[in-house]
């Protein structure tokens, strides 16, 4: 990885997440209108810097003692499949063994495709356990 890539250990600006949701074509399926609110009750934020720009991110939600769960990893896709997410999953595993309790949950959502790269960080299917989750649009889950 080029050494041109800084670690922050921080959570995004709500323009920084802006950008990137944007950036990863997230930008239709989030209401900014709440991010910052959001971003502010982040127990855990990471983001990676390039020169003058933020070309990734990544944050840890949660209670603090029996549930985190790693949100909204994304990489500018300019600078994707140069380490940039190992280097956000390393600096977010670092919080969470630094600061999970024993028998912490820890849980994550994939997208499509990028299952294997979250094995590589214990994250794996459980037999008998089904990821699920619903998403508010007009006063319902749906």
């Amino acid at each position: 990885m080029s050494i041109e890539y800084i670690t922050h250990k921080r959570v995004p600006t709500i323009e920084e997440y802006i950008n990137l949701c944007s950036a990863v074509g997230w930008k239709d399926y989030m209401n900014f209108d709440v991010a910052e609110e959001s971003l502010n009750k982040s127990l855990f934020g990471v983001v990676i810097q390039f020169k003058d720009e933020i070309v990734g991110m990544g944050r840890v939600v949660g209670d603090g003692k029996i549930y985190f769960y790693i949100q909204d990893i994304a990489v500018n896709p300019e600078h994707q499949n140069k380490g940039i997410g190992t280097l956000i999953m390393k600096t977010i595993t670092e919080f969470l063994t630094g600061n999970a309790p024993e028998k912490s949950f820890i849980g994550l959502f994939a997208a499509q495709g990028k299952e294997p790269f979250y094995n590589n960080y214990g994250f794996n299917k459980h037999d008998g356990m089904t990821g699920m989750f619903g998403v508010i649009h007009e006063s319902e889950i749906k």
